[in-house]
């Protein structure tokens, strides 16, 4: 195969694809200093999650989006399990995108963290010098206003674009060169290829095809035999690089859908409907959210089995009623047996439109249903009022349930300021004190309905530190990194030096055990932390002299972090627990995490 410049393409590398790294995983490290340089998984987080993005450290030990969050626990079990938080994602991804509109008014977002961009129509590059300068500074304009890192590809097509950008991962910039398309492509494996996954590879490989230069020499006729027409002329046309799309402004939306998995299967058919119309009704908030209607209801059964099932009906005209949709989907799961057991319920809406026809019946039965429910209410309230003080009770005892607190939640203490929720279980929650721009902050729990406690809102990754924070709350990190929160002269937190929230019931009397390791069991995150941040005092508050370096205990590596475990708990061995008289030596005594 003749090498040279690729047909379709432009002769300026003046398309850029920008990825950001890691993206969810990084935001996350960003606003917790504790995590920065640690494996960090962020997706679901329980027994039938997915992974949503895994950090750099994490991909080491084979851990990828779209594993399940069980397999990716068995792979690295010390990783930070951490349930996304999309709204800070979005914030973030908005200032991104700001960015890229600042180069050319054609930016074709692809996802929240990212785009392609024509610096051509933006008259910002004109050619390959111009177009590497415009990507490096995009790349420290992205750093300064996120604190993220993003890698850029530049090249004359989307297609090489998108594959410049994956070679430069992470946090560079790589541009394909005018006239040096083929030849950086040609011993590139066929996976590279948009649309080649597992099967298609498989069946190229049976054929003797591994890389896209023999993809390209198989020809046309050939590869049309072994994939069909419609993927095997794709395939041929793009492992020639012909690729003459343009970057497109507005994608426009096929179809809004939502879908939940289950962590164990249902197979109450009243529970099955249930979860159907609240899946319905979550389908419709998007839809209006969107300003769209559409035509066609579709509901996907996952059963017990991984069988997948989905079944569709179209309306008269778009709607974005949620009593059609509902009724819509009802309708189709009468269709469906479900007795087997159910793993995954989802409802959508495809045939989008910008307008909605109006369907009678439906407007109908929702002023039925509206006053059905006014009539349930005040029977509701006549009831209520009849019942007394033992209603009120009632509504108290509702209002101190636990609350349920998910890792990685942002939250805030009456006392300690804001923090992160680090893991919860048998009635406990473990919140690590801490800000972006601070050091890794202390650790400490309490119970998961304190009253003190209460979900927060999360910092800004950037623009805070000393200058928007009261002087003392944070401390300057030891390594003068990137994140500074005052000189050396800083005070600690006042959280550092606060006695723990839920005394350990095996110390005795006095003693002050801030210094002491902290092992925190967490059934939902499975991360152990050790803390030895807070400064020692004595019980009159008197500072301790320092406490002499002792070999690491059993349970601690060499480096003097944890040894992280799934499951732990906090012991302390017979014989090591010194004397009531002397806290000095309690505080020092090492705790041993084993299971």
């Amino acid at each position: 195969m003749a090498y040279g410049t690729i047909d379709h393409v432009r002769r300026t590398p003046t398309i850029l694809h920008l990825d950001m790294d890691a993206f969810f995983a990084a935001a996350e490290q960003a606003a917790k200093p504790s995590l920065r340089g640690k494996p960090v998984v962020v997706g679901g987080i329980s027994g039938r999650g997915v992974v949503s993005t895994a950090s750099y450290e994490a991909r080491v030990f084979g851990v990828r989006s779209a594993m399940p969050t069980a397999q990716a626990r068995r792979l690295c079990p010390n990783a930070a399990y951490l349930a996304p938080r999309f709204h800070v994602y979005r914030e973030v991804s908005e200032k991104v995108m700001t960015l890229l509109h600042e180069l050319s008014p054609l930016v074709e977002p692809l996802s929240l963290d990212e785009a392609f961009v024509d610096l051509e129509a933006g008259g910002v590059a004109d050619d390959a010098d111009s177009a590497r300068a415009v990507g490096e500074q995009l790349r420290r304009d992205i750093l300064a206003v996120t604190g993220l890192t993003g890698s850029v590809g530049l090249a004359g097509a989307k297609m090489l674009a998108k594959i410049a950008s994956e070679q430069a991962k992470p946090n560079g910039l790589v541009l394909i060169e005018p006239g040096t398309e083929r030849e950086l492509l040609g011993p590139m494996s066929v996976r590279t290829l948009p649309g080649v996954g597992p099967a298609t590879a498989e069946a190229l490989r049976k054929a003797g095809i591994h890389t896209v230069a023999e993809t390209a020499e198989a020809g046309e006729a050939e590869l049309v035999r072994l994939l069909g027409r419609a993927h095997g002329a794709g395939l041929y046309a793009m492992a020639l690089g012909q690729d003459d799309r343009p970057v497109v402004a507005e994608r426009d939306a096929k179809s809004i859908s939502v879908e939940d998995t289950f962590e164990v299967d249902l197979t109450d058919r009243t529970r099955v409907r249930a979860e159907v119309m609240r899946l319905a009704d979550r389908c419709v908030q998007r839809l209006r959210a969107a300003g769209r209607s559409g035509r066609t209801v579709v509901l996907k059964v996952r059963n017990y089995d991984f069988s997948t099932l989905t079944r569709s009906e179209t309306q008269r005209g778009p709607t974005d009623d949620p009593a059609v949709v509902r009724e819509a989907a009802g309708r189709l799961l009468d269709l469906i047996d479900t007795t087997g057991g159910v793993r995954l319920l989802g409802v959508g809406v495809s045939g989008l439109a910008d307008f909605t026809q109006e369907d009678l019946f439906a407007q109908v039965a929702t002023e039925r249903a509206a006053e059905e429910a006014r009539l349930a209410e005040e029977a509701k309230a006549v009831a209520g009022a009849s019942a007394g003080e033992s209603g009120a009770e009632g509504a108290e005892e509702a209002a101190e349930r636990p609350r349920k607190w998910v890792p990685g939640l942002d939250v805030v203490h009456a006392e300690y300021g804001p923090g992160w929720v680090q893991g919860s279980g048998l009635g406990r929650v473990t919140v690590r004190f801490e800000q972006p721009w601070s050091a890794p902050g202390r650790v400490k729990t309490f119970l998961v309905d304190d009253p003190a406690l209460a979900p927060g809102e999360p910092l800004p990754l950037v623009g805070g530190g000393p200058d928007a924070t009261p002087a003392g709350d944070v401390a300057p990190p030891a390594d003068g990194g990137a994140h500074p929160a005052g000189g050396e002269d800083a005070a600690r937190p006042e959280i550092g030096e606060a006695r723990s929230v839920i005394a350990d019931e095996a110390a005795p009397s006095g003693t002050d055990n801030s210094a002491a390791p902290v092992t925190v069991e967490d059934s939902a995150a499975c991360v152990t932390v050790e803390d030895r941040a807070a400064p020692v005092t004595a019980g009159d508050g008197s500072p301790r002299p320092p406490i002499p370096a002792e070999p690491p205990p059993s349970g601690v590596q060499p480096s003097g972090e944890p040894a992280m475990r799934p499951k732990s708990r906090s012991v302390e061995p017979a014989g090591v627990r010194p004397p009531e008289s002397s806290p000095a030596s309690a505080a020092s005594a090492p705790e041993i995490s084993s299971r």
